[in-house]
C-alpha cells in the first residue's frame, strides 16, 4: 500500500468537525465579516463602520443595568385572537412562531432595576418579534411598566423598534395610542420622568404615539424614524427627499429629538440624565 493510500484511509475515518453557524457575522452596513464574540463584546456594534445592530431585551437590560440588578417584570396576558384574523396564516400561527425564535411572550418587555445605582424602569421594543408591532400587549406591557415606574418612584425609559400598528389586532391595536398617552400623563402627574431612546426602526403608530411624547428624546446612531415610508411621501409632494432623511441625525439637526448617543455611551447618559431629573428635583 503506498502512502497514499494510508493518509487516504486515515482521512476516511476520521471525524468531521461541525462548525457553528453562528461564529461570524456579516455587518450589514459595510459588509465585513466579524467574530462573533468580537461584536457581542462591542455591544453588537461593527468594530468596522460602526454600525448598529438590532438588539432585543435581553441584551439592552445586559448592557444598561448595574450588573446583577435588574428584576424582568413579567409580561401581562391579554386576549390573543380577538378578531379571529387569518391572512395567510392564522394569528395565533403567527404568534406561536414569533415566540418560538425570540423566546418571549410579545414585542415588548420591562425589567426594573439601577443604572449607576439609581433606579430606573426600562421597557423595550423587540422587533424580533412580529417586527415590533403594537397589539393590545404591548400596550398593556408600556402601562405595567408605567406603574411599575410610579411605585419605585423611579423614571421610565423606552426603547422603541417598530413597524406600526399590528394590523391582526385592527382598531384594539390603534387604541394603544391614547391608553399609552394617557400612561405617560399618570408618570408625569407623579413627577417622574419620561425617557425615550429611538432604534432602528422605529415608525408608523409607535412613532406617532409614545416614541415622540420623552421628556428627552434620544436616538442611537443612523436609525430609521419615520412615521411613513419614503416613497409614499416622495409621491405625494412630488420632490426628491434628501438621502438622510428619516435618520436619527436628520431629526437631530431639525430639532425633533435632543441627541443621538453611540450604544456604548447611553449608559453613562441614563445615569447622568436620571440625577438631573430625579436627584436634582428632590435637591430643589
Amino acid at each position: 500500500m503506498s502512502w497514499i493510500d494510508r493518509v487516504r484511509n486515515v482521512l476516511a475515518f476520521t471525524p468531521k468537525k461541525e462548525t457553528p453557524d453562528n461564529l461570524w457575522h456579516k455587518c450589514k452596513g459595510c459588509g465585513q465579516m466579524t467574530f462573533m464574540k468580537e461584536l457581542e463584546a462591542n455591544q453588537h456594534v461593527c468594530p468596522h463602520c460602526d454600525h448598529h445592530d438590532r438588539i432585543g431585551p435581553a441584551e439592552r437590560f445586559q448592557y444598561l443595568f448595574d450588573e446583577g440588578s435588574y428584576t424582568v417584570l413579567p409580561s401581562p396576558r391579554v386576549a390573543e385572537d380577538p378578531l379571529k384574523f387569518r391572512d395567510q396564516k392564522p394569528y395565533p400561527a403567527r404568534l406561536k412562531a414569533a415566540r418560538t425564535s425570540t423566546g418571549e411572550q410579545d414585542a415588548f418587555l420591562n425589567a426594573s432595576g439601577t443604572i449607576l445605582g439609581r433606579k430606573a424602569v426600562i421597557g423595550v421594543q423587540d422587533f424580533a418579534f412580529m417586527g415590533g408591532s403594537m397589539g393590545q400587549a404591548v400596550g398593556e406591557a408600556f402601562i405595567q411598566g408605567v406603574e411599575a415606574a410610579i411605585a419605585a418612584r423611579a423614571p421610565y425609559i423606552a426603547f422603541t423598534a417598530s413597524g406600526g400598528a399590528r394590523m391582526q389586532e385592527g382598531i384594539l391595536s390603534l387604541m394603544q395610542m391614547p391608553r399609552t398617552t394617557v400612561a405617560i400623563e399618570m408618570l408625569h402627574d407623579a413627577g417622574l420622568p419620561y425617557i425615550v431612546v429611538l432604534t432602528d426602526p422605529t415608525s408608523g403608530g409607535v412613532m406617532a404615539a409614545y416614541a415622540m411624547l420623552g421628556d428627552v428624546q434620544i436616538a442611537e446612531p443612523r436609525a430609521m424614524l419615520a412615521f411613513t415610508g419614503r416613497r409614499v411621501i416622495e409621491n405625494t409632494i412630488r420632490e426628491k427627499l434628501p438621502d438622510d432623511f428619516q435618520t436619527s441625525e436628520y431629526y437631530r439637526e431639525h430639532g425633533l429629538i435632543d441627541m443621538v448617543t453611540h450604544r456604548k455611551e447611553l449608559r453613562e447618559t441614563l445615569g447622568q440624565l436620571i440625577g438631573l431629573l430625579c436627584e436634582g428635583k428632590k435637591a430643589a
